[in-house]
């Protein structure tokens, strides 16, 4: 038979408990709304530079001789596992999908680099144009679409390609619980230098930790990052 102090005390410790999850939850929609706030905000800049910018980019590849679309889309994983059309400018040949189905059939070594790292650090299919563009991190700018829509967020985790879920295995659960960024975790830890085991390890390690502080941290290191080019092959 429960005594009545055990019964005060377990009635204690449930309304605590339900107060700290009222407070939890009241920062969680604090943070997300600010958060969504700063996006559209940002977004709305970035997409003004878009215009000059393509303009500019789309110059450049015919000078090269290149004239086919500038504009990259491709089926990304959303939050929760919703897909998305995802922009970038393309720094790649045209028919970069399938060139890269055929190098990983007829070269071993070219396959098992990239089942590591899910990328090729000297990739063949870049152009001269997409160099550049890449290693500034302009490549990149069209993702202010997406965010201005709200499938991305300005810092978040990569987003991943469906042929990848298989592989992210039991990481996938916590990388979707966020939306995927412009910029985060991965990008400032490295880029192409880290493995892709290790980039979900850090993107489920940023969907467990995020809030208006990390947001910001990575937000001010990617600038350094961008400057010096760091990891962006």
């Amino acid at each position: 038979m429960a005594l009545k102090g055990d019964s005060k005390m377990n009635s204690e410790v449930s309304t605590l408990t339900n107060d700290h999850t009222i407070v939890y939850k009241l920062k969680r929609v604090l943070y997300l709304s600010s958060k969504r706030i700063f996006d559209i905000l940002i977004s709305l800049i970035g997409l003004a530079l878009l215009v000059p910018l393509a303009l500019l980019v789309k110059l450049c590849y015919i000078i090269t001789g290149d004239f086919h679309s500038i504009f990259f889309v491709q089926d990304r994983i959303g939050k929760n596992g919703k897909h998305f059309k995802f922009f970038k400018f393309r720094s790649m040949v045209y028919n970069a999908d399938e060139v890269l189905f055929k190098m990983l059939e007829e070269n071993p070594e070219m396959a098992a680099e990239y089942k590591k790292i899910k990328k090729l650090k000297n990739d063949p299919r870049i152009t001269k144009m997409g160099k550049i563009i890449r290693k500034f991190s302009i490549d990149e700018m069209p993702q202010f679409i997406n965010i201005f829509l709200g499938d991305m967020s300005l810092v978040g985790n990569r987003p991943y390609l469906p042929r990848e879920k298989e592989d992210m295995g039991k990481y996938y659960d916590d990388i979707i619980k966020t939306k995927p960024g412009l910029t985060g975790y991965w990008q400032v830890s490295g880029r192409s230098n880290v493995t892709f085991l290790q980039r979900l390890k850090l993107e489920q390690e940023y969907s467990q930790k995020a809030c208006f502080l990390l947001d910001c941290k990575i937000f001010f290191k990617t600038f350094k990052v961008v400057l010096f080019g760091k990891g962006a092959d």
